[in-house]
């Protein structure tokens, strides 16, 4: 194998939208990835308290396990301005400052027309306040994908694996197939940056729909299952030293 290295770097800016790529990210010492699951839309009233956020589970909002159809949308987020651009086909389909009431309120009725039957009340976008995101999990701060790991799943599969199903902030490559749980409780390394690896990473349906297609094309979590006896791929990590990361940048172990 090669030296262990990142692959590429991706935010989610709102839960349940289509992913970023990056060029490079600065991570700060006990937060999460910059820019990652800052907003989500709420499907129904969910309960959530600004003023006293809680984990809530992914249920409550738009999200790919139940609402398979967001895939077939692109976005983009502009961290400057709180701008987020919706597009189909090629097509501007949406735009609204996420900043502002009207901006919110012009990207809400298009996900109530565009999610037509598959909402449970108004849908509403909700701010992340200081210190909190919209994460499946609640100590998810920063998720890693080991592109090899993804590669040995699709051997089983019998098909070929987008590593977006998996919806990580930093991809991995260099590694054996499954190492990253041997990672767990430990130290990654990368320059300055030191990651403490927390847990494995449960999956869910969301991972059965092609991110390319928006169709439901195979099912993840019963093949990890009957393949390799766990339904896990990917690790969290806390950051435990800031500092700015890019692709091709060397992992170590500590």
């Amino acid at each position: 194998m090669t030296e262990p290295k990142i692959s590429a770097l991706y935010r989610y800016p709102v839960k349940g939208l289509s992913g970023e790529s990056l060029e490079a990210a600065t991570l700060t010492a006990g937060a999460y990835f910059p820019h990652d699951r800052l907003y989500a839309i709420e499907n129904g009233p969910s309960g959530f308290n600004e003023d006293a956020p809680e984990h809530q589970p992914k249920i409550k909002f738009l999200m790919l396990m139940k609402n398979e159809r967001l895939a077939r949308l692109h976005t983009r987020f502009d961290e400057t301005s709180n701008v987020l651009t919706i597009s189909r086909n090629g097509k501007q389909v949406s735009r609204g400052d996420l900043a502002t009431p009207l901006g919110r309120s012009i990207l809400e009725q298009f996900f109530a027309a565009f999610m037509q039957g598959e909402t449970r009340g108004a849908p509403k976008i909700l701010a992340a306040p200081e210190g909190f995101r919209f994460t499946d999990s609640s100590k998810g701060f920063v998720s890693l994908i080991n592109l090899a790991s993804v590669r040995d799943l699709a051997r089983v599969v019998g098909q070929e694996l987008n590593p977006l199903r998996f919806r990580g902030n930093i991809w991995l490559e260099g590694l054996e197939p499954w190492a990253e749980f041997d990672f767990v409780g430990k130290t990654l390394r990368i320059g300055g940056v030191q990651l403490e690896i927390s847990k494995r990473i449960e999956r869910c349906t969301a991972t059965n729909v092609n991110p390319a297609s928006a169709a439901r094309d195979t099912n993840i979590p019963r093949s990890l299952a009957q393949a390799f006896g766990h339904i896990d791929c990917g690790i969290y990590a806390r950051i435990a030293t800031g500092g700015t990361i890019k692709p091709g940048d060397a992992i170590i172990l500590e």
